[in-house]
């Protein structure tokens, strides 16, 4: 339950907030050519706007750092920059809030730190496709340690590196080892985790680190981030987030060698994923950052004077409360938005009644090729979220991998699970799309909308 003083300041801070972002906020516009030099991004995107060269790869979404007395919050920048190496997803501690929130700079390249001793494994809870294991079992291999959890997309998108990396080099004694620290408190259930393990074909050791504490040792703050250990037991190198395959394998065979490993072979290195041509060749393009639905993330962001991922002000009024939302006519981009009751959560927003005919919805006006939306089912029985894009049912030309189209061309997700749902998978990148979800359940629990401009994946 939140203090007085949480559900009070709000309330005071948010007008003031909401007339300053009204005066910057842009009225939607129709998008403009992709070879028109005067197209510009607009006000509400400005901090992700993202105007890169063919050769990079934009952050899908901004870092999110971790404030304790040891460790204050840093502050946060202003504007994403173009980077090769799009930033990770930050995370707190079990002993903090399960949400904090708040865009800071990405971040840093892979770097090859002066080694130094790993930390132990501690505090695991539970392990997958292993027994228990220690660094000190694992002297004279090398390790890869790999910080996950099984609803970031960031996460989801170095899987078939690491599948790669498994068949390569196994043999050959590196060791992969999966430290599932949970994001969502779905995540902390064991069912949960093993059923993603299974999802994403995960063949390696996977420890259930719920209590973050082999991610303090590390002193983590990202999803995913990778430490690669040598035969001594000494860090040898780093990455956070996605990409730059090709400097981590080279970074790996380097330690295989060194531990004695034949890897004579001539194996073509992994190439980080393209981005979509349209989202290249465009002047204006941006990125939808990451949205949550949680009034944690969403108030933090307040108190630190950025940029909330919601703007009704009935939310900000009513935290643990059901609410009766309006949408407006026109939406900002690049905000969530409710229409009919709902429960507002420290998480999530669930749907608080059961209705008839899509009554009440999730809106919002997104820049991306992909959407997913993080959901669940609290019962664990299934319900249907009814999907339209600008007005109009998902065909399979655009549908994500988990939308169903029934006979009546209506276009659908079967939420039986709590994960990652992919919803959207444009052609081709797209500007100011007007996205809704509706559900007559009132098991309908959203937590977070991604997004992605690569050629191919969510």
């Amino acid at each position: 339950m939140k203090s007085s003083f949480c559900r009070l300041l709000p309330a005071l801070l948010l007008p003031l907030l909401l007339l300053l972002a009204a005066a910057c906020a842009p009225t939607a516009m129709p998008e403009p050519a992709a070879d028109d030099p005067a197209a510009a991004p607009t006000m509400a995107a400005a901090a992700t706007s993202i105007p890169i060269p063919a050769d990079t790869v934009p952050p899908p979404a901004p870092a999110i750092p971790i404030g304790t007395p040891d460790n204050p919050m840093p502050t946060g920048e202003p504007a994403v920059t173009p980077t090769a190496n799009p930033p990770a997803t930050a995370a707190p501690t079990a002993a903090r809030p399960a949400a904090t929130a708040i865009p800071t700079p990405r971040p840093p390249t892979p770097t090859a730190p002066p080694p130094s001793p790993a930390a132990e494994l501690a505090g695991l809870a539970a392990w997958i496709n292993s027994d228990p294991l220690t660094l000190r079992q694992l002297r004279g291999k090398v390790v890869l340690i790999d910080f996950w959890t099984y609803t970031c997309i960031n996460c989801i998108r170095t899987f078939p590196y690491l599948k790669l990396w498994h068949s390569r080099y196994a043999d050959d004694g590196l060791v992969i080892l999966g430290i599932h620290t949970p994001e969502f408190e779905f995540e902390k259930d064991l069912a949960n985790v093993r059923q993603a393990t299974a999802d994403n074909g995960i063949v390696w050791p996977v420890a259930q680190d719920n209590d973050f504490a082999t991610w303090d040792a590390y002193n983590n703050r990202y999803w995913p981030a990778k430490y690669l250990i040598d035969r001594e037991g000494l860090v040898r190198y780093t990455h956070f987030g996605e990409g730059h395959y090709a400097e981590t394998e080279a970074q790996i065979r380097e330690l295989l060698t060194a531990a004695g490993a034949d890897l004579s072979d001539d194996l073509e290195p992994p190439a980080d994923q393209l981005l979509d041509p349209a989202f290249v060749n465009r002047v204006d393009a941006f990125l939808t950052p990451e949205l949550y639905a949680g009034f944690q993330r969403n108030v933090q962001s307040l108190l630190y004077g950025l940029d909330p991922y919601i703007i009704q002000m009935d939310y900000y009024q009513n935290s643990d409360q059901v609410v009766a939302f309006t949408a407006p006519e026109r939406l900002q981009p690049h905000y969530i938005y409710f229409h009919g009751s709902w429960a507002v959560g420290p998480e999530q927003m669930t749907h608080a009644r059961v209705t008839d005919n899509y009554a009440d919805y999730i809106a919002l006006t997104y820049s991306a090729k992909s959407v997913n939306a993080v959901l669940t089912s609290y019962t664990g029985a299934p319900y249907r979220v009814r999907v339209t894009l600008d007005g109009e049912y998902l065909t399979d030309a655009n549908r994500g991998a988990d939308i169903r189209i029934a006979d009546n061309g209506e276009s659908y997700l079967l939420v039986n699970e709590p994960r990652l749902y992919e919803i959207i998978d444009s052609p081709a990148y797209t500007a100011e799309k007007d996205l809704r979800l509706s559900s007559n359940s009132a098991d309908f629990s959203l937590f977070a909308f991604t997004f992605g401009v690569y050629r191919d994946g969510p």
